[in-house]
């Protein structure tokens, strides 16, 4: 979710460092509302690295197990597993000041896996690292979380960092969870308006307009547009001449004739290469869309195209309250 949802506050209320004022928290089936931090079996990994400067990469990572009082022998044993995992065999003698960004970010990792916990909570562990650093970091952690088997609940407003590591996502705004699902369901099947707006880069194209009837047949109407809605799966059952929005994304868009459910009579207004893929802006006055398409297409602003939306790919949602319909 966006800055200022929620989402670190509630990784704090699991961790213990915020007090709960309703509800509970189960972790491996105790309840672990009345617990200190300490005996919740987590491992907390922060925004920033929180490294001892004058300790070497060994001594960062043994750290909380000198604090458990573990023995030499055994505390050898986790430090250089673990360096094993991370890759960090060869700067076990550093100290953070000679790594990378993204080196000092695995050691952070480092310390938490020594420990062993039931649940990794980590808070925007990847927001301090540069483009490039972030996307190897990301493989980086899908790795780690293959390798250790064990639960990771992970802060963002990144929505790519979400999509590509969750297995279940939960998409916050004004501090409730507004959607809980795989991150194809969240992305192809979102719950309301904001979800759809909110994941998915470039986002989901939104054309507001009514619900019509005729001749028993359902229509989307914006303007002198009129798309039909057979086959759309109404989650109720919809209500003529309501208010509506209808979303589509731009890589669903199919610009040509390619079925009945389509607008006509778009201009081009502006194309944006972006490599293999580019971003075509339509519109007709009234309707403004954003088409991802080939790259190797090519169109002149102002050329006339229609526009072919996919009835399996839309979404219709609510003016009133944003749900989906």
């Amino acid at each position: 979710g966006p800055s200022g949802c929620g989402k670190s506050t509630l990784l704090r209320m699991i961790a213990g460092l915020e007090e709960i004022s309703d509800g509970d928290v189960f972790i491996d089936g105790t309840r672990v509302n009345d617990l200190e931090p300490v005996k919740r079996g987590i491992s907390m990994v922060f925004q920033s690295y929180a490294l001892y400067p004058h300790m070497s990469v060994y001594e960062n990572i043994a750290f909380p197990l000198r604090v458990e009082g573990l023995g030499r022998e055994a505390l050898d044993q986790k430090v250089r597993e673990a360096a094993r995992i991370l890759k960090l065999e060869e700067r076990l003698r550093h100290r953070p000041g000679q790594l990378s960004g993204g080196q000092r970010q695995r050691v952070a990792i480092g310390r938490s896996i020594v420990r062993e916990p039931a649940v990794f909570l980590f808070d925007e562990p990847l927001s301090n690292l540069d483009a490039a650093l972030r996307a190897e970091m990301r493989v980086e952690l899908t790795k780690l979380h293959r390798d250790l088997d064990a639960t990771m609940i992970y802060v963002t407003h990144d929505q790519i960092e979400a999509l590509t590591l969750a297995q279940r996502i939960a998409v916050m705004q004004d501090h409730e969870i507004q959607q809980l699902g795989t991150p194809s369901e969240v992305y192809h099947h979102p719950a309301n308006r904001f979800v759809a707006g909110f994941v998915g880069s470039p986002r989901m194209n939104f054309i507001e307009g009514r619900l019509d009837i005729e001749n028993g047949d359902l229509f989307f109407v914006a303007g002198h547009q009129r798309l039909p809605l057979n086959g759309y799966g109404f989650v109720k059952p919809p209500q003529v001449g309501r208010s509506i929005t209808l979303g589509v994304r731009p890589e669903h868009l199919i610009i040509g004739e390619h079925g009945s459910c389509r607008l006509e009579g778009l201009a081009v207004d502006m194309v944006e290469p972006m490599g293999a893929d580019s971003l075509v802006w339509l519109g007709d006055g009234n309707v403004t869309l954003r088409a991802r398409v080939s790259g190797e297409q090519a169109w002149e602003r102002g050329e006339i195209l229609p526009v072919t939306l996919p009835i399996d790919q839309l979404s219709l949602f609510s003016t009133d309250d944003g749900k989906r319909l």
